[in-house]
């Protein structure tokens, strides 16, 4: 027997009472259950939207952070030049001339106001001699045969690397140790 349209059977034409009840009992329960999968799978979308827009926002603050640390970057290498010219310089001058005395210590302030600047900023020098030779830090120019030290090991810096808050600025140029 149907449960949608019971007759009574004294009046075929009449429905039992009850019965139409029934059926929109029914009908709600239906009702019900999709309004209830859709509001599940639209909690469901929600979260995932804002899951998405934290990540998002996560990614973004990372940028930012970055384009801040490393902003930097091209000017900080382009002033590399300079405080190797001037390194190179105090290098070449012999510091027992006295007629040059004058010019090596306005070369040597220089330098250090540039060692200092470069240091507020985050940029640290590389001078790995006598350390193992690092091909993710240094860049190796020449190897020579050394008995005293270790294979693998810096012998000479002919120019000091730099890293910009902890990332390779410049690879050190470095002549490494082999065995005789």
């Amino acid at each position: 027997m149907a449960d949608e349209h019971k007759l009574d059977p004294q009046n075929p034409e009449a429905e039992v009472p009850g019965a139409a009840e029934a059926a929109a009992g029914d009908d709600l329960a239906q009702r019900v259950q999709v309004l209830e999968e859709q509001l599940a799978e639209a909690r469901d979308q929600a979260l995932r939207a804002a899951a998405e827009l934290h990540n998002v926002r996560r990614r973004a603050e990372q940028d930012v952070e970055k384009a801040h640390k490393f902003a930097l970057e091209k000017f900080a290498a382009d002033l590399l030049m300079v405080v190797d010219s001037l390194e190179r310089g105090l290098e070449l001058s012999d510091p027992a001339d006295e007629t040059i005395r004058p010019m090596r210590e306005g070369m040597e302030l220089t330098l250090k106001a540039f060692h200092d600047t470069l240091k507020r900023y985050q940029v640290e020098a590389l001078d790995p001699h006598g350390e193992p030779f690092n091909p993710e830090q240094h860049q190796a120019m020449a190897m020579e045969a050394s008995a005293g030290v270790e294979p693998g090991s810096v012998l000479k810096v002919f120019q000091k690397g730099y890293l910009l808050n902890g990332r390779l600025l410049r690879p050190a140029m470095v002549v490494v140790s082999k065995a005789e």
